[in-house]
């Protein structure tokens, strides 16, 4: 019994022990509520050795006490919920985004449908002025989105049936190209437009009526072209040459086709 009481004052701290009159020894100090009172056990139980064994094993794998521990619990407790706020509202924009993407999708297929009918009219209508005859039109490809979708060119040239843009000749090709900027020209004017060469492969009635349809647009767009023909030259407010100098470099010139022609008047 003596060996289980310091066993227990060893395990539990102060403990108030019984003491009777009769018993010779110190009184003992007035502790009052500072020690723990334990009950009197007259029988001590045949596993209370395995219960203490269990407790004090139990007790060293929790380790010495930290005293800190208060206050790590509430700095983590903060970051954790500053970090679940954190997640809500990239959440919430999430899926604002993802409302706006759709919205622009919406009104991008829209202003695409709408824009691709305009040019396709004027396609046609070019397309024909171009080969002085024939027919030719835009078709979307299948796809799901636009993403996916694609347009191809359908081409009757006059006296021959409907044909791929693939299987055009060189020239045909290229006067089938210009009919497609003239159009997107047509349906949405730009400050300006730059071609190269376009006329390289066309005979003199085609750059005839591909100089025609450039000057109608030339009052909207400024147009630079490039060119070794004669008769697209003819079109041009202002030509620049480059020629190769004594030296082997390179050299502008220019030529305003207005002076040009109030010194021939003048003269």
């Amino acid at each position: 019994m003596d060996t289980l009481r310091q066993r227990i004052e060893t395990d539990f701290g102060l403990v108030e022990f019984e003491y009777t009159s009769d018993v010779p020894g110190p009184s003992p100090l007035p502790f009052g509520d500072v020690v723990q009172h334990l009950p009197v056990v007259d029988e001590i139980s045949e596993d209370l050795e395995e219960i203490l064994k269990q407790q004090r094993l139990q007790l060293r794998r929790l380790g010495a006490v930290n005293p800190d521990a208060q206050r790590e619990y509430r700095e983590v407790n903060e970051r954790h919920d500053f970090l679940t706020k954190q997640v809500e509202d990239l959440r919430h924009a999430e899926h604002d985004i993802r409302e706006v993407i759709t919205e622009l999708d919406e009104l991008m297929e829209r202003d695409f449908r709408a824009t691709f009918e305009v040019v396709a009219k004027e396609f046609k209508e070019v397309f024909t002025r171009l080969f002085a005859g024939g027919s030719a039109r835009l078709v979307l490809t299948e796809g799901e989105d636009l993403d996916t979708m694609g347009i191809d060119i359908e081409a009757r040239l006059p006296g021959k049936r409907t044909q791929e843009l693939a299987l055009l000749s060189g020239g045909e090709r290229s006067l089938t190209a210009a009919a497609l900027v003239f159009a997107l020209i047509k349906a949405s004017p730009t400050p300006f437009c730059v071609m190269d060469e376009v006329d390289a492969m066309l005979d003199e009635a085609n750059v005839g009526r591909f100089r025609q349809v450039l000057e109608e647009l030339s009052t909207d767009t400024q147009f630079v072209v490039i060119t070794h023909n004669r008769h697209t030259v003819q079109a041009a407010d202002v030509i620049y040459g480059i020629t190769m100098g004594r030296d082997t470099t390179s050299q502008t010139i220019s030529l305003k086709l207005e002076e040009v022609d109030e010194r021939y008047s003048s003269n």
